[in-house]
């Protein structure tokens, strides 16, 4: 065959293109070592092309091929661990779809907005069957947004409780969005009515404050007394609701942990808001049940002061509530702590009972997490505080109810001393009788 009519074949044969090159090269007058090199080289070339079409059509193939998302995976993990966080078990709870959600919300308009977190926003909503909800829309669908819908979904749907927020349902794992419907709480949170755009309306009253005290560590000890034990790990007043009687629905699980049995902390990152989270859980990675009553003081700081967790405004020493709540109970300077109006309008009673919330809330500040007292403790103490505070108001009362009896009945002119003739006991320190 000659070379014109191998160049002729090669034209109509494309695929011996590179054959036909290799043919050449090796019939060219050049020398037996450069004729080798040239062929190494082409066929290292063609083999590196031929490797990276390979990759190529890999590559296309995946992502033709549906992939499952990030709840998906997740939400179909196995229940069997013996990390109870890292295995999600089954919840019972109704599944929503997105488009009703959507349309509960008019498409999630900005007219029905409640609020920004920090995973998602809150929307006002009402569903067909007629109930007013809070629907929570997750930000994004990552694996740890998924972990935070989750770990609500499942504690929130295993547990009852008077003053734990209820929640109604959440979409599937194979929705557009994952979000969680809750039951509606109208008078917004306790941070809103202590220092947010509710504390103009009307000043939280003592004896509210009080039994915003007492029903969120109620619900705190609740939490912690049930098995596996659940840190909340993010208590604070934005996250305490207040429903159409002010009582508490303390919300937002997204960050709670379940403790495994007869464990006495738990090795993770801290995680929580700045002005909230435990010193010694922060120093040491070691979260347990009195992180939460560490964070727990901080919301009776709050709710004596009226003053937020963090306010950078406020002198150094002052900007963490905590240290100033701390500070001025050690040197007997807590009228400068407490929210002037409540102080001023306080009567004795009151101040007194204020005075023992500022030292369970002490107690509840310590940096050592040995020295703080439990949940359980603290509601026992609060309770009685309000018992005995109670007791002291009607004895007030009853003082007060005789007076004016007195008052009625010594209308009537008073008989003169001289003409007393019953004895009367002495006032005088020294002890008197007569002869």
């Amino acid at each position: 065959m000659s070379v014109q009519q191998a160049s002729l074949d090669r034209q109509e044969r494309p695929e011996i293109d590179l054959i036909f090159t290799i043919y050449l090269l090796g019939h060219s007058n050049t020398g037996n070592n450069h004729r080798k090199q040239i062929i190494i080289g082409v066929c290292v070339g063609v083999g590196c092309l031929a490797a990276l079409s390979l990759l190529c059509l890999v590559y296309v193939c995946r992502r033709k091929r549906p992939q499952p998302s990030a709840s998906s995976v997740l939400l179909a993990r196995p229940v069997a661990s013996s990390d109870p966080e890292s295995g999600i078990e089954q919840y019972h709870t109704q599944v929503f779809t997105y488009e009703e959600l959507e349309a509960a919300t008019d498409g999630f308009s900005a007219s029905n907005k409640l609020g920004d977190g920090g995973f998602g926003a809150v929307y006002k909503g009402k569903l067909l069957d007629g109930r007013t909800v809070a629907i929570k829309r997750f930000y994004r669908n990552n694996y740890r947004l998924v972990e935070q819908f989750v770990n609500e979904a499942y504690i929130l749907s295993s547990l009852r409780h008077q003053n734990l927020v209820v929640l109604y349902g959440c979409t599937s794992r194979h929705s557009r969005q994952l979000i969680l419907v809750y039951e509606y709480v109208p008078n917004g949170t306790v941070a809103d009515h202590l220092h947010g755009p509710r504390a103009r309306e009307a000043a939280l009253a003592w004896p509210l404050r009080m039994r915003v005290a007492i029903e969120t560590a109620d619900a705190l000890s609740y939490l912690h007394a049930t098995t596996p034990q659940i840190i909340h790990r993010d208590v604070k007043t934005s996250n305490i609701l207040l429903d159409a009687g002010f009582h508490v629905k303390v919300a937002d699980f997204g960050l709670s942990r379940l403790f495994p049995a007869n464990a006495t902390h738990v090795s993770t990152a801290p995680q929580g808001t700045p002005g909230y989270v435990d010193p010694d859980y922060h120093q040491c990675f070691q979260l347990t049940d009195k992180s939460d009553v560490y964070s727990f003081g901080v919301v009776l700081a709050e709710l004596i002061s009226s003053k937020p967790a963090v306010d950078v405004t406020r002198q150094r020493h002052d900007i963490n509530l905590a240290t100033m709540a701390i500070s001025k109970i050690q040197n007997q300077e807590l009228e400068q702590l407490v929210d002037p109006t409540l102080w001023c309008q306080s009567k004795g009673e009151t101040r007194t009972m204020i005075e023992q919330v500022a030292e369970v809330a002490f107690r509840c500040l310590q940096a050592e997490t040995e020295i703080r007292p439990t949940m359980k403790e603290v509601l026992e103490a609060l309770k009685a505080i309000q018992d005995e505070g109670c007791s002291r108001a009607k004895g007030v009362e009853a003082d007060a109810a005789a007076n004016d009896e007195d008052c009625l009945l010594g209308e009537k002119p008073s008989q003169s001393p001289d003409t007393v003739t019953a004895n009367w006991e002495s006032r005088s320190t020294t002890p008197h009788r007569s002869g």
